[in-house]
């Protein structure tokens, strides 16, 4: 089967009807038509879409010889790397960015697993093979995932180690000749419930504990797979009033596994602390999803960008120096960023398993900058609009019999009052509303904890050349 439509990826979405739990009920009908996930599932049907009419979105499968989509591609090349990067940003696009868990980003993330597959192998089961087999199938019928890496923060302390009766944090309880069964919970599964399937790999509670040592993907409609929601934050339908969240709301979700049975040919790893700990240190993973992430923010902070100048010539206030300053801000982490990713491109290398990875301290330099510049983008937009972000009625207001003042009271010195609130709620959805936080704090932990990111360079970075060139410096004085 080649790269799918739109209408394929929502009726298969609406048949598959996984166990969805949000504000107190269980969804029913065609999750598609339910407000929560209306506008998510109709924007990424979109991608879909777009993939089957713009070029370079797909690929000759080396199997089929079908059509496939670019973000399954495993790089081999320099040149595919470029050819990912302008495939992710055209997806990117559609969204501003926003979509944090479009298709992309796992498809990335299955690729990168199944090129390191081997170090899944294990003499008892074929567990090297279903990774492999997971990912074929995959690209093949243009699977869409949710996944999730980790456990309820129940006590977040460097010594805590979940040995309750009472299972908390999702662990292998038993197993028999035809799979193994998982009881507990996972948090964060953005999306969850409207992907096809579920990708579970280990925590850091596996190198503690062998029943945290696993790693699996099941159908979202698995028995005894719940999937309980946040809030949502499509609070209306109308593009006006939620131009971002109307249309973008991904839904986190916490995934709660009771007594989910996984057939064996659907495990890739069992108590196995080793496996679990080098498939993410020993593959691709993180520079190949780096570089994924990474190409996505420089659409989003290009959108942020000019939703800012579009502020600033509204209003007319682009002759004060301080407003010059917030703008040019916005245009240095622009361009840093671009140029980490063109540089992660230019230094990639071929790893051990034959993939061409990006360079990751070029990403992961990008990747802590962005953690902190993108609140600051936020507050930007904050200090540009404003009072005026306060000043944003509705698009009902604009249709009742206070028209006229709005008109009269909220043009601007370059917009009818229409147009400007028009863009103002748009800021607002970027920067202040319940959707645009959570892409802040989304943006900020991202890849996890930034600190510890910040200690993983120190502790990595090649510094030998740089201590020699001092060292010689003085020797010569």
């Amino acid at each position: 089967m080649p790269a799918i439509s739109g209408k394929e990826y929502i009726d298969r979405i609406n048949y598959n009807h996984a166990e969805i739990w949000i504000e107190g009920k269980q969804v029913s009908g065609k999750i598609s038509e339910y407000p929560a996930f209306a506008g998510i599932m109709e924007n990424q049907a979109k991608l879909f879409d777009q993939q089957l009419t713009v070029n370079n979105m797909t690929y000759t499968s080396p199997s089929s010889g079908s059509q496939v989509g670019v973000s399954f591609l495993e790089p081999k090349t320099k040149e595919d790397l470029a050819l990912r990067r302008e495939m992710i940003q055209n997806w990117a696009r559609t969204s501003a960015g926003m979509l944090g868990r479009s298709p992309d980003y796992m498809n990335t993330a299955v690729m990168a697993f199944a090129a390191a597959a081997s170090i899944f192998s294990d003499s008892s089961k074929p567990f090297e093979q279903n990774m492999r087999k997971l990912y074929e199938n995959a690209r093949e019928r243009d699977l869409t995932f949710t996944h999730t890496f980790i456990n309820p923060q129940v006590n977040r302390s460097q010594t805590y180690s979940e040995d309750s009766a009472q299972v908390i944090s999702a662990k292998t309880i038993k197993q028999n000749k035809d799979g193994i069964f998982i009881k507990g919970a996972r948090l964060l599964a953005t999306q969850g419930g409207i992907t096809d399937e579920i990708l579970v790999f280990p925590t850091h509670m596996a190198a503690i504990n062998k029943d945290f040592a696993y790693a699996f993907s099941v159908p979202s409609n698995t028995p005894g797979l719940r999937f309980l929601c946040r809030e949502s934050f499509r609070y209306k339908e109308s593009h006006f009033d939620h131009p971002l969240g109307s249309r973008f709301d991904e839904i986190d979700t916490i995934v709660v596994f009771d007594d989910v049975f996984v057939p064996w040919e659907r495990v890739f790893c069992y108590q196995n602390p080793e496996a679990s700990y080098n498939i993410f240190a020993e593959s691709s993973f993180y520079p190949l999803a780096g570089h994924q992430v990474t190409a996505r923010r420089v659409v989003k902070t290009e959108f942020i960008l000019g939703v800012a100048q579009m502020l600033v010539d509204t209003i007319n206030v682009g002759e004060y120096h301080h407003i010059q300053e917030k703008v040019s801000e916005i245009i240095v982490g622009l361009e840093t960023i671009k140029a980490l990713l063109l540089s992660s491109e230019i230094n990639a290398k071929l790893d051990k398993w034959g993939t061409m990875a990006p360079d990751f301290t070029s990403l992961s330099t990008a990747i802590i900058t962005y953690s902190r510049l993108y609140p600051r983008l936020c507050e930007i937009l904050q200090q540009i609009g404003a009072s005026g972000l306060v000043s944003i009625p509705t698009e009902a207001d604009f249709s009742s019999e206070i028209k006229g003042d709005l008109n009269q009271y909220l043009q601007a010195a370059n917009a009818d009052a229409l147009d400007r609130v028009r863009l103002f709620r748009l800021a607002w959805d970027c920067s202040m509303s319940s959707f645009g936080t959570r892409q802040s704090l989304y943006e900020r932990y991202f890849f996890g904890d930034p600190v510890k990111m910040t200690s993983n360079i120190y502790q990595t970075y090649p510094r030998e050349q740089s201590i020699g060139f001092v060292k010689e410096f003085l020797k010569n004085q």
